[in-house]
């Protein structure tokens, strides 16, 4: 989309795909964690022998505490998503810096990604210095009641490749669409020999290394 394509001209410099050309694929997950559909990922994604990085709103952690735990102890990496899921658009940046250092007290992780997508200049320059702020180039849009399961996996298969960012949710609003969806993204890029590995220190060298 325009909006897209603009914003990622604008931050360039932000994490948008993970630079390979070995099939890796890089799953994500944002909204979580909670009891009706995260555990359900981690099964899912355990049985694929699969990695994935969950971006995780605060308050769902504060709420759900051993779910959270439940993501680290199966081996996958987490991201700071605000406590509250604010949009950087619509949110003063004293507000938004608060909100983001008060999920870190409970996500520690050097990753952020906002929710949304939506992030003003100011907000980028302050938290680039503490975070990787971690974007995408595959949207699978299972979020949106208005398409079907089918139209979120056609989304993934016709959009994705080595390197790339895939963002799943773990919520209600994308429940139906990710059930369909996520099992048969993970068959068919496994049968197609690609990875899925979790984002880590390993992917983004120092910047005197780069």
């Amino acid at each position: 989309m325009p909006g897209r394509l603009l914003l990622k001209a604008i931050f360039g410099s932000l994490v948008w795909n993970i630079q390979t050309k070995d099939p890796l694929l890089f799953l994500t997950f944002d909204d979580g964690p909670i009891p009706e559909v995260t555990p359900w990922v981690l099964d899912q994604l355990e049985a694929a022998h699969a990695k994935a990085t969950f971006f995780c709103i605060g308050d769902n952690v504060r709420k759900h505490p051993e779910i959270y735990r439940a993501v680290l102890e199966k081996g996958h990496a987490v991201g700071n998503h605000t406590f509250h899921h604010l949009n950087g658009w619509k949110t003063t940046n004293e507000e938004y810096f608060a909100d983001t250092e008060k999920c870190s007290r409970l996500v520690q992780s050097p990753l952020f990604r906002p929710p949304y997508g939506k992030i003003k200049p100011g907000q980028v320059s302050k938290l680039k210095s503490d975070y990787k702020i971690i974007m995408w180039d595959v949207l699978s849009k299972d979020y949106d009641q208005s398409l079907s399961g089918e139209a979120c996996l056609k989304r993934v298969i016709r959009n994705a490749g080595p390197g790339s960012i895939l963002v799943f949710h773990d919520s209600l609003k994308a429940k139906d669409r990710l059930e369909f969806a996520l099992p048969k993204v993970l068959d068919y890029f496994h049968s197609r020999g690609y990875r899925f590995h979790s984002l880590s220190d390993d992917y983004f060298p120092p910047e005197s290394e780069k």
